[in-house]
């Protein structure tokens, strides 16, 4: 089984690459981020990603997200991000790399779990605010930095998916799964 990464910066498109990839029958497995942080606002925290204990949070669903998305041999996962993105969030939020995100870390590099190739998607040149987007497209342009550095740090390569029509932005991902497999 193959596991690849799919990131950029936040509102880059990346929701309707997943879909549409899911659609033509790829596995997906969600992003945690955004789940961590609709279940704190439901529960009176309207910024959860304030607080240090959102990175363990991301931390742990990612992993048992990781864990439970089945496979055959030879089938192709896609993840709406991973444990390097979340690292690059403590790095951009200013919080601590917490014990269990080092762990996850060590344990991905050594069981090698996600491809070495990461599809980066990249910032279509604005942001659209959401309850869980709360950022603005120069901070985008600067979390995106942070995210493309510290996969490159970890021995990634970053496959750049340029801005453009949907369709043109799967056909690139297609592109570089096919030649992978």
């Amino acid at each position: 089984m193959k596991r690849y990464i799919l990131t950029g910066t936040p509102g880059a498109g990346k929701t309707a690459i997943l879909r549409w990839l899911e659609c033509d029958g790829y596995t997906v497995v969600e992003e945690a981020a955004t789940d961590v942080i609709a279940l704190h606002q439901a529960r009176g925290e309207p910024e959860p990603w304030t607080k240090p204990s959102f990175v363990e949070a991301i931390t742990t669903l990612q992993r048992r997200r990781q864990e439970q998305a089945t496979a055959l041999p030879g089938d192709v996962q896609i993840y709406d991000r991973s444990p390097v993105c979340t690292y690059a969030l403590a790095i951009y939020l200013g919080h601590p790399v917490s014990p269990a995100l080092s762990r996850e870390l060590e344990r991905i590099q050594a069981q090698q779990i996600y491809a070495r190739k990461v599809f980066f998607i990249q910032n279509l040149g604005f942001v659209t605010p959401t309850d869980a987007r709360l950022i603005s497209f120069e901070e985008s342009l600067r979390f995106e930095r942070v995210h493309q550095d510290t996969y490159v740090s970890l021995g990634y390569e970053c496959v750049p998916i340029s801005p453009g029509m949907l369709p043109d932005r799967v056909a690139a991902v297609r592109k570089q799964l096919d030649a992978a497999s």
